[in-house]
Order: structure tokens, then sequence, then C-alpha cells
């Protein structure tokens, strides 16, 4: 196949704004943080819900589609840390009841439409409560969890590393699983996602856990350290491998779905969800592994 220049040019421009976009949110401060991953989480959940759609060949009322949206932002928001605040109000205990609320009256109005709302769709709206808004509530609360209890010793680290460390061993994942699989890939994955090759996903694993292990202590202190290896490489390992957990359950979607993207929001790269599906398991997954040094 001939090298087609104008798809790399998108595909190259695309990704340079994606970056851009992405290092302004994660690095700026905790605002854009949250505006950031407000913006994606919406995305998500539109996308998530025009999937629904198809697989359940149906059609949702709008008001049920803003109405979930809302209610999972509301969930979301509640896990902001006590420095979201304006003029002394948090934001979590001043909005996020006020928006779940208005979720849940939303979603009550289009119930009682003349569109026929099944038990599937409601069950399928929860579980993207679940999916998307958890998800990125425990990413807002892994922002301010700058602490970890190792033995007797507390060490602190600046606001927003450990959200930095789970995108950077996920790309790092994604980027070497492509070039491994590329170069040395023969065996199948999963018939979900048949591009995936057991050699790459390995090879992005581990390529993912020592490149993250060695750098995590060389930015945090400037120089190598066992201890801060040992956390950065198993935060890389349990970023990636539920991240590719991630990655083929938003291929089962779009395969029940019969559609090769989730969205076009980013021309030659897809949708949002195509871009944060690894994100969506891993946020929660590190969540929990880091429970262990509280």
């Amino acid at each position: 196949m001939a090298f087609n220049w104008q798809t790399f040019r998108t595909r190259a421009l695309t990704a340079a704004v994606f970056v851009v976009v992405m290092l302004a949110g994660l690095l700026w401060n905790r605002w854009s943080f949250l505006i950031l991953f407000s913006v994606i989480h919406f995305g998500c959940w539109w996308e998530y819900l025009k999937l629904v759609e198809r697989i359940r060949q149906v059609t949702i009322h709008l008001y049920i589609k803003e109405g979930l949206m809302l209610l999972g932002y509301g969930l979301m928001v509640w896990f902001c840390g006590k420095d979201y605040g304006i003029a002394g109000y948090g934001i979590k205990e001043n909005l996020s009841l006020v928006i779940s609320t208005v979720g849940f009256v939303m979603l009550l109005i289009g119930i009682f439409q003349k569109a026929t709302v099944g038990l599937k769709i409601l069950t399928a709206g929860l579980a993207g409560v679940l999916y998307i808004s958890l998800s990125f509530g425990l990413l807002l609360r892994l922002y301010d969890h700058s602490d970890l209890h190792i033995h007797d010793t507390m060490l602190v680290f600046t606001a927003g590393t450990f959200p930095i460390l789970i995108i950077a061993g996920i790309w790092i994942n994604d980027t070497m699983a492509y070039i491994v699989g590329s170069v040395i890939g023969k065996t199948p994955l999963s018939k979900v996602s048949p591009k995936k090759t057991w050699e790459g996903t390995i090879g992005g694993i581990l390529l993912s856990i020592l490149v993250t292990g060695f750098l995590f202590p060389v930015v945090a202190m400037g120089k190598f350290d066992l201890t801060l290896f040992v956390i950065g490489s198993s935060m890389a390992a349990v970023s990636s491998v539920s991240g590719t957990f991630g990655d083929l359950l938003e291929s089962k979607l779009k395969r029940m779905a019969g559609v090769k993207d989730s969205g076009q929001i980013m021309p030659g790269h897809g949708g949002f969800l195509d871009r944060f599906d690894s994100l969506l398991l891993a946020a929660p997954l590190v969540w929990v592994f880091l429970q262990l040094f509280q």
C-alpha cells in the first residue's frame, strides 16, 4: 500500500494538538485538570450512549442522555478535593448534589416522554456511571492523593503526580506495544482486536514497567531511587495490564455496535472513548492499588 502523505499529515497534526491540550490540562494547575477531564467525561459519555443506541437498536431521548451525563458528573465532582473551591465555597459540597439532582430530574422527564425506555437502557446508563464517571472521579481523587506510607516513611509528592504517572505508563505501553507488535508480533491476542498480538502486548507492558519505573524517581527526585522505582514500575504494571483490558472492552463495544471508531472528534484517531478507554479501567485499579500504602 502506497504511503498516504495526506493521511499522515492529518494524523500527525491531530496528535500534536492532542498532546499540547493534554499537557496543558495536566500540568497547568488543578483547575485546568478539572476542566480537561470534565470535557473528556462528557465526550466519553456521549459516545458511549451512541454505542448503546446502536447495540440496542433504539433511540435514547435527549433528556435521558443529558440526565445520565449530569448524574455521572455530579458523582465525578463529589471526588474533588478541598482545594477545589471558589470564594470559600467548595464545589464538592455545593455543586455535586445540585448537578446530580438536575440530572435526576432530567432523567425522569425523559423517561416519561413517548420514547420507550427499557430496563436494559437504564442498566447501560448505570454501567456508564461506573465505567466513566466513577473512573474519572477517582482520577480526580488521585490528583490530590500525593502521599504514600512506605513502612515508617511518609513520601509526599507534588499534586497531580499519580494521574500523570498513570497516563505516562499507558502511553508508553501503547507506543511500545505497537512497535514490538509491528516488529515481532505473530500471535493474535484476541478476536475482539485482531491487530493486537501477544508479543506486542507483553513487550509493551514490560517496557512500560521498566521505562516508567526508571523515569519516576529521576523526575520526582532528580536521581535514581530503588523505592520509587518499585512504586513507579508497580503502578505502570497495574496501568498497562488494566489499560489493555480497557482497550479490549471498548473494542468489544464497538464490534457489537458495528463501528470502527467511537467518534470522530480527532481526525485519524477516533473519538474520546478511543483515546481514553485504557484510562477508564486503569484509574480505579491504580486507586485501589494505592490504598495499600495508606
